[in-house]
């Protein structure tokens, strides 16, 4: 997010519109759809269980470390201790590599339904040679645009963020309110109970992926500070934006349902397909390719944006003696260049999977449950880390917090941290839903892809060396350093 002008505060309603821009992604609406009416039941519990409890920890933590570096590092080492804190930001690193593979594939099926044959694009949107190659190109592509460092990325994301998630959104609801009241039929059976059957575990796996959908909450609270009165209009904002949040969701998912069967769903597809049939039925298919183009452009522009963007964090802890010199070497420009081709080596082995996966939508869906698993560490370590610096910096500054004693700390990071472990192991589940081919392929990557992510900082701190300091880095010690503890 841009930095605000200092003397600039923030209103609410503007930081809660911002919430919703940085939060909202439309990719993940197919695989709700699967649910029908009960879809709304699973986006309003994550919403009060991960979604509001992150916003308002991660408010508490940014204002309290507000002149530090190091995000969540600081936020987990302050804690718990820098391997910790190492490991929180390597998760945060490693599971944003993984995305870049699933949100381009969504690209790439989006790029797919750019022609005016409905049938050929769905068959080139299963092709997965396109997807590999397609995932593959946009993605070093965006790579060696990062490293020529241009300022223009930023304003391309906003673009993107406007005209490939938000406007789109407003048109599929409209669509299909257009739809049902000139006598359209609904496939969603809105008889339907609310509340899912919860005995069926498999009913539940692809529900545990709407927790990253609330993913990057926590991004908006290096903003608190930029307020009038934060302590009573940042929450404020948070409701607002979170309510927002959740209606887009709801509604954007049940105008899915309402087109297209339940049986019919693709979880890469059924978003395009939507959109196909809706502008079918108002006699404008000549829409779609415009469409398909509006949302391959805001994929495109969100992982041009994020190509460099998490590599930096790393890129900073790394310098401090986390990594040894060849990851902290920049180009001319200042960025770090063997970080971000490392990323690119590891994007381009987990596109390979399509070699193994016996489908497009099957691979989308493992590598979406991998960094479900890896994201929802951090958020883990994050709930902890709010609730022990209660205690071990009491008497810390809070420019805003949560409650004035203990009690509600323990509610709101307690329910973040329960509902994140609730949704960590249901995702190693296979799906009903969806063919995955072998059982042990599935299990086999999420369970050896989490140990490794996992074990690997901590093989790395053990391993540091003296020489791998940089004098010149500007990470400050943390408060346990600075106490000679």
């Amino acid at each position: 997010m841009a930095n605000i002008k200092q003397g600039v505060k923030l209103g609410v309603f503007t930081l809660a519109i911002m919430n919703v821009t940085a939060v909202v992604s439309l990719r993940g609406l197919p695989a709700e759809a699967e649910y029908g009416l009960s879809s709304a039941f699973y986006y309003i519990f994550a919403a009060i269980v991960f979604l509001i409890p992150t916003a308002l920890v991660a408010a508490e933590l940014a204002a309290m470390f507000q002149d530090k570096q190091g995000g969540v590092f600081r936020w987990v080492g302050e804690a718990f201790g820098k391997k910790m804190g190492f490991l929180a930001i390597w998760v945060q690193w490693v599971q944003n590599t993984i995305w870049y593979p699933t949100v381009l594939t969504f690209g790439a099926v989006s790029l797919a339904y750019i022609g005016m044959n409905p049938q050929a694009d769905m068959a080139l949107a299963s092709n997965k040679i396109y997807t590999l190659a397609i995932v593959l190109i946009i993605y070093w592509v965006a790579t060696f645009i990062s490293l020529k460092g241009l300022d223009w990325v930023g304003k391309v994301s906003k673009i993107g963020g406007l005209v490939g998630t938000i406007i789109p959104a407003c048109i599929l609801v409209v669509l299909a309110i257009i739809y049902l009241a000139t006598g359209g039929k609904s496939q969603m059976d809105f008889g339907g109970s609310f509340f899912p059957d919860l005995s069926n575990f498999n009913n539940l796996v692809l529900a545990s992926s709407i927790f990253l959908f609330y993913a990057g909450m926590e991004m908006s609270g290096v903003h608190v500070k930029d307020m009038e009165n934060p302590s009573k209009n940042y929450p404020k904002a948070i409701f607002i934006g979170s309510a927002v949040t959740v209606l887009i969701f709801i509604l954007g998912t049940f105008s899915l349902g309402i087109i297209i069967p339940q049986k019919d769903i693709n979880l890469t597809q059924s978003l395009l397909v939507g959109f196909d049939n809706y502008f079918a039925y108002i006699r404008g298919s000549w829409l779609s390719p415009i469409m398909a183009i509006a949302l391959t452009f805001g994929v495109l522009a969100g992982v041009l944006t994020w190509v460099a963007g998490p590599s930096k964090g790393l890129f900073s802890v790394g310098r401090a003696g986390y990594l040894p010199p060849f990851f902290q070497k920049t180009n001319s420009l200042g960025v770090q260049k063997n970080i971000l081709y490392l990323q690119g080596i590891a994007v381009t082995l987990l596109a390979l999977l399509f070699v193994v996966m016996p489908s497009v939508q099957s691979f989308y869906q493992i590598l979406s449950q991998l960094t479900v698993l890896l994201y929802i560490i951090m958020y883990l370590l994050m709930f902890a880390a709010a609730i022990a610096l209660r205690y071990k910096m009491k008497n810390a500054k809070r420019p805003f917090r949560i409650g004035k004693g203990n009690m509600l700390i323990w509610i709101v990071a307690g329910v973040g941290f329960l509902g994140s472990l609730l949704a960590f192991i249901l995702s190693f589940i296979p799906p009903a839903q969806i063919s995955i081919g072998s059982n042990t392929v599935w299990y086999s990557v999420l369970i050896i892809g989490c140990i490794i992510v996992v074990a690997a900082p901590f093989i790395i701190y053990a391993n540091r060396k003296p020489h791998w300091l940089d004098k010149s880095a500007e990470l400050e010690p943390f408060h346990w350093e600075e106490n000679g503890k």
